[in-house]
């Protein structure tokens, strides 16, 4: 059963503004607006045959498209100073700014804090022949409250109109993406909080966007509007019910059922359905993948194969949705390792990295292991549905189980998915876990709530494959030797994932710093004392895997199944 929340078309704002300039020739306008480079050139040649001087420029980035699109070319140097605003982080429209370290090779590219304009870049560009240019780039912005009442300081669309009468307009313009954010949020936010005995449901909201995304040229980044959408409302929604529920922003415990947006680009008007549905038990069938070469995620039927391969004893639970969640135990005469991946389904590498790790140790007699390499069955149904829909996108909405929950923050009966776990603890007794995680492969916004992902400011720009170490506070020792050997061991085994890492923090350094992080043959890397753990040593990878496909996809796995291997390794020599 389907229960309609919200269905509505809504008008271009684009169109909006070359009806009504049109009919005012002679007006000199500037325009900001979310819609890609051929719409804005298409309205700016409409106005001109209207009468009207345009320009249209993205209200989304705008400093990336003013070197994309308005800069001379030439420049050899690049003095950008980039506006701070007091109701935003410092560093705000110095992270807005990314990824012009990585786009303009051979500039050089330097930023300075403070410009002498509200909400204004100021770009010096210098040429070989010595001669200096200097640009303004308004960035448009308002302050607002967001949809938990925390004050924001948001990008918006503009005006800035001049009459043939010299009489002039300066301010700001409501977009259809801003608007479709808030109807959306409005509507979504009606859900009814569901009762800790009825079964979850899935909140559905279908965006149908006429913004195709733009490929930036520079690893896996481009401008993408209608993934912007998907992440600000998904977590948006969480934090209006984490509110709602007397939770704090953030906590990973709160149960409303699947929160599921669907951006998908297609032309024509803009339209949004929000529903909410039971959710949908079955599993598509689908083709296998190689697992030894994967350019895509694989399907379930084939993870559950390739398991089945690594022998041992078979243990399962049962997901919220009723799906099995698999795991096997090889015992040994080593000491026991736990392994699992998939906690978060829409970080897909450590899936496949797992099963082929798993499998290359089930060819050693001691090996002693569990592995549970697809833990959130529910999420990956719902991430392999969107994929289809919305390929690129990273797709935070498969990040949690059906609950809607993240499962290893689980402290409430029944546990579903995390039971997989406490069964793993129980078999093996293990003292080491290897956790396969990831996290995006490109920029993560969200540009209706302030722009910099609240709880997840560390996370938003990719700097390679990156290392987190837990650990009982009497085995900091024991951390420190084995991030050693497996830093030491990935880079000589897969040199190309330290050249990516490499190539990553380049670029995302000088808009983000290092944030503290240390590096540890070449990885970034974090090391911290946690006397709560369940194991007393724990190892999370986190890959910048979201959205990769081909060959990317491939490496990313490789390096997951290597990082197990070295993890398990070096784990022996430490305890042994």
């Amino acid at each position: 059963m389907t229960t309609p929340l919200l269905e509505r078309t809504f008008a271009s704002t684009l169109a909006a503004v070359i009806a009504e300039f049109s009919a005012r020739p002679g007006v000199r306008l500037e325009a900001w607006v979310y819609d890609d480079l051929h719409a804005r050139r298409a309205a700016e040649g409409a106005l001109m045959q209207a009468g009207v001087t345009a320009r249209v420029r993205s209200a989304f980035k705008p400093l990336v498209h003013f070197f994309l699109e308005e800069a001379e070319p030439g420049f050899v140097r690049a003095d950008v100073a980039y506006p701070v605003h007091p109701a935003a982080p410092a560093n705000r429209f110095l992270l807005e700014a990314y990824p012009l370290a990585g786009l303009l090779k051979g500039v050089d590219l330097r930023f300075s804090a403070g410009s002498d304009e509200p909400l204004t870049y100021v770009v010096a560009l210098g040429y070989a022949d010595g001669t200096t240019r200097t640009h303004r780039v308004f960035a448009p912005n308002r302050e607002h409250a967001d949809a938990v009442a925390e004050p924001q300081l948001s990008p918006t669309g503009w005006l800035r109109v001049e009459e043939a009468d010299g009489s002039r307009a300066d301010r700001p313009l409501v977009t259809d993406a801003e608007q479709i954010f808030a109807a959306a949020v409005a509507a979504a936010a009606e859900w009814p909080e569901r009762a800790p005995e009825a079964p979850p449901e899935q909140l559905r909201l279908a965006l149908h966007l006429p913004w195709p995304d733009q490929p930036l040229g520079f690893g896996d980044e481009a401008i993408r509007l209608a993934e912007a959408l998907h992440e600000d409302l998904y977590f948006s929604l969480l934090e209006v019910f984490q509110t709602r529920s007397g939770l704090a922003l953030g906590d990973r415990t709160l149960q409303p059922g699947q929160i599921a947006p669907v951006a998908v680009v297609a032309p024509g008007a803009a339209r949004v359905r929000v529903s909410s549905r039971a959710l949908d038990p079955a599993d598509p069938e689908a083709p296998a993948v190689d697992l030894a070469d994967p350019h895509e995620p694989p399907p379930p039927a084939q993870i559950a194969a390739a398991l089945a391969e690594v022998g041992g004893t078979a243990f399962e639970a049962r997901s919220t949705g009723g799906r099995p969640v698999r795991a096997r135990h090889r015992e040994g005469a080593d000491a026991a390792v736990m392994i699992s991946g998939g906690q978060h389904a829409n970080e897909p590498s450590g899936i496949v990295g797992a099963l082929r790790a798993a499998q290359a140790l089930a060819l050693r007699p001691e090996a002693h292991f569990t592995v549970a390499p697809l833990e959130n069955p529910d999420g990956y149904a719902l991430y392999r549905e969107l994929i289809a829909l919305s390929p690129g996108q990273m797709l935070h909405a498969a990040r949690y189980t059906a609950l809607g929950d993240d499962l290893e923050y689980r402290t409430s009966a029944p546990r579903f998915e995390s039971a997989i776990r406490d069964e793993a603890l129980r078999r093996a007794r293990p003292r080491f876990h290897v956790n396969l995680h990831g996290y995006p492969a490109h920029e993560w916004c969200r540009p209706f709530t302030g722009y910099v992902p609240r709880g997840f400011a560390q996370w938003m720009l990719p700097r390679g494959f990156f290392f987190i170490v837990r650990h009982h506070a009497a085995w900091s020792g024991a951390a420190e030797r084995l991030i050693a050997a497996v830093t030491r061991r990935v880079g000589a085994a897969l040199p190309e994932v330290l050249a990516l890492t490499e190539r990553q923090r380049a670029a995302s350094a000088p808009h983000a710093g290092e944030n503290g992080f240390r590096v540890v043959n070449g990885f970034c890397c974090q090391i911290s004392v946690d006397d709560t753990l369940p194991t007393p040593l724990k190892l999370t990878t986190e890959y910048p895997d979201e959205s990769l496909r081909g060959a990317d996809f491939a490496l990313a796995c490789a390096a997951q199944a290597e990082t197990v291997l070295a993890a398990y390794d070096a784990y022996q020599k430490i305890v042994g």
